[in-house]
């Protein structure tokens, strides 16, 4: 049995709101044994002293996309396979040394790639792929310049640095989120409106019909999953609602009569709103298309005021940071813009409980409690009291664990070992 013992650190659980200080934390193949009293069988265990640091849940991300090295998604397509890979790798360890130790990728990342992660020859956050994302002609996932003649579904099928494929039609809905599915998707996103990094579909559109969302969530449910939907209007929120999409990616104009609507049926958003100040700030220099560039700030202009709503009237709202290219270095900043509008202990909730309640693991991750997995961070001082030790590449985070393996000690990450 492998076991460990977090000797004299405070421990903050978000799912229940409650602080221990000073307390011993044991964990035993994978998972929280106790806390407390250590039990006679850890008396030979491997001890860590931490007084004075505090003890979190690991960090779940609920939108990443994990192979965008590039902010112009369209350029990043079109990289050659193994380039777009191997970019990956700084990414993924990026994440991981922030105290991420579960993303949802909301497209592009693939079941390679999770599996060399799991397996450890890639040091990285455990990845809930979403496979290619789906999206319908002229969508946001369709990256083509505007042309006299098409290149055939924009050959984004078969490259790594897609985060979509075109998809049109009841039928061929079916089959694509089949064949995700079947690639090892853990589950679906769908394209319901228009979005800022592609180059021709303005926010305010509407994309796929109703019979095309629906047959997507009928496929999914079927297969024991959900779709999750990049929506940023109250109208294209309410048409993937009612078809039966359970999480919400953006939400950024949402009204109050459809954040009711998200209640009444039990669908999270996802908002990313921290993105969009990055790009304003940095896209012209990393390339970001002049032509999304001009979208962004009809999106970005009430963003924080709808998570306010979304708080207001009671939404479960999970933390996304939809960073691209060298902006991932700033995937923490979504913790400050979230602390600012809703305080800090529902900014960290946002990225443990609340997110494992969108996941479908509430208990098992995103808390700090016995039996759940061992996916925790250390942090050096108080969170709780001061968010900005959550900011940067994890200067503050000195103990990163996944599933019960320490992942960074003293301050470093490791390195990995395949098994």
């Amino acid at each position: 049995m492998s076991t460990l013992v977090l000797e004299g650190v405070n421990v903050f659980d978000p799912a229940t709101n409650q602080r221990r200080t000073h307390v011993d934390v044991c964990i035993a193949d994978g998972r929280i044994a106790a806390i407390g009293d250590v039990p006679s069988q850890f008396a030979g265990a491997r001890r860590i002293r931490l007084p004075g640091r505090t003890l979190l849940p690991g960090f779940i991300d609920l939108h990443v996309h994990v192979v965008a090295s590039n902010t112009n998604l369209g350029a990043n397509a079109a990289m050659p396979n193994f380039l777009a890979a191997l970019r990956t790798l700084p990414i993924l360890r990026g994440m991981l040394n922030r105290g991420f130790t579960t993303v949802r990728d909301a497209g592009g990342a693939d079941f390679g790639m999770c599996e060399a992660v799991n397996s450890g020859v890639l040091w990285g956050p455990r990845i809930l792929s979403s496979g290619k994302a789906l999206s319908q002609t002229g969508g946001h996932g369709d990256f083509r310049q505007r042309n006299d003649k098409l290149d055939d579904a924009c050959g984004c099928l078969g490259r790594q640095g897609a985060i979509a494929r075109v998809v049109d039609g009841v039928d061929a809905m079916r089959l694509a989120v089949r064949e995700e599915l079947l690639k090892g998707a853990s589950q679906i996103k769908v394209m319901a409106s228009g979005g800022v990094a592609s180059p021709n579909d303005p926010i305010t559109n509407t994309q796929y019909s109703a019979e095309e969302l629906r047959a997507a969530v009928q496929e999914a449910e079927a297969a024991g999953t959900y779709v999750m939907a990049h929506a940023y209007t109250a109208r294209a929120i309410r048409r993937a609602v009612e078809c039966g999409v359970k999480c919400i990616e953006h939400g950024n104009l949402i009204d109050e009569e459809t954040a009711r609507l998200l209640v009444e049926r039990g669908v999270a958003v996802v908002p990313t709103i921290a993105t969009l100040d990055r790009l304003v700030e940095q896209g012209p220099a990393l390339g970001f298309p002049a032509e999304s560039l001009a979208k962004i700030d009809g999106a970005r202009s009430v963003g924080r005021r709808a998570l306010a709503l979304l708080a207001r009237e009671g939404v479960k709202v999970g933390f996304g940071s939809d960073m691209l290219g060298e902006l991932h270095a700033f995937q923490s900043d979504e913790f400050a813009v979230r602390a600012e509008v809703v305080g800090n202990v529902e900014a960290i909730r946002s990225a443990t409980c609340v997110a494992a309640e969108i996941t479908g693991e509430a208990g098992v991750r995103g808390t700090v409690a016995v039996g759940a997995m061992a996916d925790l961070v250390v942090v050096d001082g108080d969170p709780v009291e001061d968010i900005s030790l959550l900011l940067g590449q994890g200067e503050h985070i000195p103990l990163v664990i996944k599933s019960g393996a320490c992942m960074k000690e003293a301050g470093r990450l490791l390195e990995p070992v395949a098994e």
